[in-house]
């Protein structure tokens, strides 16, 4: 059949066109190294509230405008820098283990019981600041300057590469320009730096070391982590020319904990300890280059082999572009005609870096990271899903089975939890705010919080979604049977409803109500409905089938309490809820009902989504922070309100900075990372879809965005 010619009019050629441009930009491989590359932050003087950052996810070390610790004492830090305190007088080991608290309800609880024993346990271990690595001025006589100042520099900027992870720091000092290029190594706890500047030819720069005294005494440490004065409390010792190799190796012992310094490189340099009575360490080359380079390396042992420069330079490019390219995607700028498209890019790819470095450890991340401390550094389980789940939908699993394996690790403590101490006669119950250790931190709520309970369900199914693998459901099989058979048994049956009812004692989301008048909270309610159905499932993908308990419970829960139309926090709270600051304050989790978590069979999505509406309009949103603003967005695209969820994603009281950390303005320090997380689940949700969602980017409005995705799978 011979070519038909159609003659266009002009304003459907003109329509034609720009169809045919969308279709290229739709169908097109993302350009990922242009979008990531035109984020690279730049700085022109150190902030006072964060650093710049490089680090492998295990690793973290911050830095100021100098692209070291100069003048700014930012931290570096890990996820295996841990350290106990001396015991309080007159306490033995034997009195910390034969520690108990109150007994409510029948249960044994870890809150209550005697101090001091019960604060060493809230705040050991607690993490350490590994220590500082800053540039050393000298002047012409080679004398080393304790009065150079950042204003001093001239000329000053920073560039951090996303795509490789290289930090590059440059400015001029007495007239002469210096450039530092800082990089986190991928095998080790290490951070290679190279100077650069004729200033090196006549002796005039070198690098120091210093190491603050870590304790338990503060529950937040930010902007800093560590004392730097208390430097009788702790030791330095310098061995060089180690019999390992290695040029130099400091130990430095806090309490009964010593952690091993490695400095290292292919230059020949000179260490010396700068005074008797302070823990810095000067280093400075031995010979005349205009350049210098140098690896320094914590770990818990003594170091016995070090990375060059080099290799941890190309290992680092290779690692962040397999990063940036081999996993999930998500382009919302390029073809977008709306003004926020570029807002949200920016966080989108902040974020994916910021939790590459701070949170893709071994263990679940704290609130803050690798970048200071809150609540002594330990983490919270309830949180890991906002940290982490993004990882699944990111398709990061490389990253994600770093932490997700903590629920085998901490297998034994959850059953000990759940049986021995709290007598429940089967389960394994998830601790809340916890360490390496697995043991639950003492205090009233985080041994009533129940919400991180369902969470090793979710990953399960996210794993096995990926798989699809026998071995997938092997893996998990034990960790979701006790955890369901939890679950299972902590729901009680009311004799006179016949209904299964969650609480009292307990604490709900916002963690704002009376423990002892919580009865049956809405958003546990569905969480424990969608956790014993996901179990189930999972039992029948195994061939077997489920407890009749887990049936008996989920199909006889209470129903979710209602108001005057609308879910209530929980059944019994006073009817003019809506009008009571203390119960509309915190994390508002009414909107999880239909938004992070999927319909569940008790759930009525009108009921829901007039829920949600009312959220809106009576909650104190300037109140809320970190992922409540994901969630709300979350809970806007489920229902169809598309252009809320944008507004959101970008609310005036959800902000990053210029490095894009997400600033936390209401009641902990800057960063709050669990808002980058809950950014990123949200953002690849609305993009790629979820289970029963229709069409492309269904969470995005329809005109002003185009939406792209890559390897991005859907949320549950």
């Amino acid at each position: 059949m011979p070519f038909k010619t159609t003659t266009v009019a002009p304003y459907l050629a003109a329509f034609y066109i720009f169809f045919t441009a969308l279709c290229g930009i739709t169908n097109a491989e993302i350009d990922r190294h242009a979008l990531v590359s035109r984020f690279n932050p730049v700085r022109t003087a150190s902030s006072s509230s964060t650093p710049m950052q490089v680090g492998n996810g295990h690793f973290a070390f911050g830095a100021d405008i100098t692209g070291l610790q100069t003048f700014m004492t930012w931290a570096t830090m890990s996820d295996w820098g841990w350290k106990n305190d001396s015991l309080p007088v007159g306490t033995t080991e034997a009195d910390i283990a034969a520690y108990r608290g109150v007994v409510w309800d029948g249960a044994q609880y870890e809150f209550g019981g005697p101090e001091p024993m019960q604060q060493w346990l809230i705040s050991n271990p607690n993490r350490v600041n590994l220590g500082r690595v800053g540039l050393l001025f000298l002047d012409k006589h080679r004398e080393i300057l304790g009065n150079v100042t950042e204003d001093m520099l001239e000329d000053k900027r920073q560039e951090l590469d996303l795509w490789t992870g290289t930090m590059t720091s440059a400015f001029r000092w007495e007239d002469e320009s210096v450039e530092v290029q800082t990089v986190a190594a991928e095998d080790s706890s290490a951070v290679a730096v190279t100077v650069s500047s004729s200033h090196l030819l006549h002796g005039r720069l070198g690098i120091f070391l210093d190491f603050p005294w870590n304790d338990g005494s503060m529950k937040f440490e930010a902007p800093f982590v560590g004392v730097w004065n208390a430097t009788s409390k702790h030791t330095t010792v310098l061995h060089a020319n180690t019999n390992s190799g290695m040029r130099a190796q400091i130990a430095h012992t806090l309490d009964t904990t010593t952690i091993f310094t490695g400095i290292d490189g292919s230059d020949e340099f000179a260490i010396a300890r700068g005074s008797p009575v302070t823990h810095r360490h000067n280093i400075l080359p031995r010979q005349t280059d205009s350049a210098f380079s140098i690896t320094v390396v914590y770990a818990p042992e003594p170091v016995e082999w070090i990375s060059s420069v080099p290799q941890i330079v190309h290992d680092s490019k290779r690692a962040w572009e397999d990063f940036w390219t081999n996993h999930g995607f998500v382009d919302v700028l390029t073809g977008s005609s709306d003004s926020r498209a570029e807002e949200l890019q920016r966080r989108i790819i902040f974020s994916q870096y910021l939790l590459r470095v701070n949170e893709a450890g071994d263990y679940p991340p704290q609130e803050s990271g690798l970048v200071n401390n809150g609540w002594y550094g330990k983490f919270h389980m309830e949180m890991f899903f906002w940290h982490s789940a993004h990882w699944a939908l990111w398709n990061n699993w490389d990253l994600l089975n770093r932490a997700s394996s903590v629920y085998e690790r901490f297998f034994p403590t959850a059953i000990q939890r759940a049986q021995v101490q709290e007598g429940y006669p089967v389960g394994a119950r998830w601790s809340k705010m916890t360490d390496p250790s697995g043991r639950s931190a003492p205090g009233e709520i985080n041994e009533l919080l129940i919400w991180e309970q369902p969470h090793p369900l979710v990953f399960a199914e996210y794993e096995y979604r990926a798989t699809g693998s026998r071995a997938t459901l092997e893996k998990w099989r034990d960790i979701v049977r006790a955890t369901a058979d939890w679950m299972s048994v902590y729901a009680r049956r009311n004799a006179s409803t016949g209904f299964f009812e969650l609480g009292p004692p307990m604490y709900v989301v916002s963690e704002d109500t009376s423990p002892n008048a919580t009865r049956n909270p809405a958003f546990e309610l569905a969480y424990w409905r969608f956790g014993l159905d996901h179990a189930s499932t999972w039992m029948s993908r195994l061939g077997e089938e489920a407890p009749p308990r887990w049936t008996e419970v989920k199909e006889n829960l209470a129903p979710i309490p209602i108001e005057n139309g609308l879910y209530a926090v929980y059944e019994g709270i006073p009817s003019d809820f809506w009008d009571t600051p203390t119960f509309t304050n915190d994390h508002p989790a009414l909107v999880g009902l239909y938004g992070w978590l999927p319909q569940t069979a008790n759930v009525s999505l009108d009921i829901a989504k007039a829920t949600a509406e009312k959220v809106w309009t009576s909650w104190n949103i300037s109140n809320c922070w970190g992922w409540d603003f994901p969630m709300l967005a979350m809970s806007a695209a489920r229902n169809g309100e598309t252009e809320k969820a944008i507004e959101w994603l970008l609310d005036p009281l959800f902000e990053f900075d210029d490095v894009g950390m997400p600033v936390s303005k209401v009641r902990v320090p800057t960063p709050y990372f669990p808002g980058s997380g809950a950014l990123l689940y949200a953002v690849a949700m609305m993009a790629e879809g979820w289970d029963g969602s229709r069409g492309d980017a269904p969470g995005f409005p329809t005109r002003g965005w185009t939406v792209r995705t890559e390897k991005v799978s859907k949320a549950i």
